[in-house]
């Protein structure tokens, strides 16, 4: 492993430091060929990174880990996880490493991570490596989701490692450089819970107040302080997905953060149809993280947190669990509010109108739009143009043309705002279908139409000549067997 001598970054090892027990000091397997497939330049500039320096063979080699900053020690974090409802106590960053922590322009300590650096103790079975398309979906993704102004886990890069990977058919490797918050998880509570150290869980809770809740501090208590803000950041967050018709795909406790950051852009996906029962996630055969069950898993992830919280809550068990339970009461109560907030909104509607008008006219628009398979997307920017006074756009989105006349005359008479509705619902989102032609592109070595989309999703709500095929919904034959796999 070299010294970076182009570049001047300054990374941390704050979370092995204060969490010894939870950090593996590891190193990336070597990348024999890599290469720069793509770069984000805005958030290198914001982490006070020089992007020119990135691009240096110096550069690319710290982006896949092959060359770290003197000082820095880069760990692989171990965590816990249910996933699809089965407990693993050991799972931790398999194909991961935390490089460190830097901090950014603003003064925020920000998490340099990578996805697909090679096998780690946490590994199992796995390879520890990844691949070109999966990688680039979460470059795609999560910068589209970041423009759409959703917390999120950001991609600075990802790189081509010049080794082969293989799964269904041998693909060319990619490692993913990320930057996060933090990674603190509910499985990182589940994991330390698990060990039955409260000394190692207290710690944890500091780390995390400190980094992500600061106000829970100098709460009267501040554990629990902790647990409620979770509650009420997770509750927001997954009120947005819903909002945008984003499903996540893979709703593990490993996969749900402290800080309130969609984390983990493996399955996931955007509706096209609006349908609540809509999977995507080919491991997902019973349709547990259906777009519809979001906020029931986000609630029961939380109940997990909870649990691995309670020795922190009180001595007593009982008295623990009837405080975490009273606290996980407020997350259907912070999620309601959110997503009742962010339809009206999204209706152009006035934030005094009262909710009896409201919800009933939310619940039949979404029964109009799931009976006649309306693209979602496409539905709510068609009604802006209708709150301008032309609902010929809107009105042939759907099938049940009686039943969205009465609806849209009544909604018309609410006089709402068009330039409030296309200041929340977007033109352009990560498309299914072209988000597949992009990735196969680029696997095969053309990055140009990965290039085109970005252009579009990270400016999702300005309409803009040119890019009409960005906006339009999925081809008839597409979606109806379409699947995301997680890339392992």
């Amino acid at each position: 492993m070299s010294v970076v001598p182009a570049l001047t970054v300054t990374l941390g090892s704050r979370f092995a430091g204060e969490l010894p027990e939870m950090a593996v000091r590891w190193q990336a397997e070597d990348a024999p060929d890599p290469r720069l497939l793509v770069l984000n330049e805005p958030l290198a500039v914001e982490l006070g990174l020089d992007p020119e320096g990135l691009r240096t063979p110096e550069g690319v080699r710290l982006l896949v880990g092959n060359a770290v900053p003197e000082g820095a020690s880069p760990v692989a974090q171990a965590y816990s996880g249910h996933q699809f409802g089965g407990f693993s106590p050991r799972l931790g960053d398999g194909r991961a490493l935390l490089l460190g922590e830097l901090t950014d322009t603003d003064g925020r300590l920000r998490d340099l991570h990578l996805k697909g650096s090679g096998r780690t103790p946490f590994a199992r079975g796995g390879d520890g490596l990844a691949a070109v398309g999966p990688m680039l979906r979460e470059h795609v993704v999560s910068e589209a989701m970041h423009a759409l102004g959703i917390p999120t886990t950001r991609s600075l890069a990802v790189v081509a490692t010049g080794r082969p990977v293989r799964r269904e058919s041998i693909l060319p490797g990619a490692v993913l450089a990320r930057v996060a918050s933090s990674h603190l998880r509910v499985g990182s509570f589940q994991y330390a819970a698990a060990t039955g150290d409260r000394d190692l869980l207290r710690r944890l809770a500091d780390h995390a107040i400190a980094r992500h809740h600061p106000g829970a501090a100098v709460a009267e208590a501040p554990y629990l302080a902790l647990f409620e803000a979770v509650v009420a950041a997770q509750a927001s967050l997954v009120a947005r997905w819903m909002l945008v018709g984003f499903i996540h795909g893979v709703m593990n406790t490993d996969n749900m953060t402290i800080s309130g950051e969609t984390i983990d852009y493996g399955p996931c996906a955007f509706l096209d149809a609006f349908d609540p029962a809509t999977v995507f996630s080919s491991i997902d055969e019973q349709g547990r993280y259906a777009y519809a069950n979001q906020p029931l898993i986000a609630e029961w992830n939380l109940a997990r947190l909870a649990e691995a919280l309670l020795p922190l809550l009180h001595d007593d068990q009982e008295q623990a669990v009837e405080i975490a339970v009273a606290a996980l009461g407020e997350f259907r109560v912070h999620y309601s509010a959110a997503w009742s907030a962010g339809m009206r909104e999204k209706l152009g509607l006035p934030a005094g109108l009262d909710d009896s008008v409201v919800s009933p006219l939310v619940e039949e628009l979404l029964g109009l739009m799931k009976a006649g398979h309306v693209d979602h997307t496409s539905c709510y920017r068609a009604l802006g143009v209708a709150a301008r006074g032309d609902v010929e756009p809107a009105r042939a989105l759907f099938l049940d043309l009686a039943g969205f006349d009465a609806w849209v005359a009544r909604w018309l008479a609410l006089s709402p705002s068009a330039t409030a509705m296309d200041a929340v619902n977007p033109v352009y989102v990560p498309r299914n279908h072209l988000v597949e032609e992009a990735l196969d592109a680029a696997t095969a070595g053309d990055l140009a139409p990965l290039t085109a989309l970005l252009g579009a999703v990270t400016a999702p709500y300005d309409e803009r000549p040119g890019l009409e095929r960005y906006a339009a919904p999925a081809p008839g034959d597409f979606g109806a067997t379409y699947r995301t796999f997680c890339g392992t």
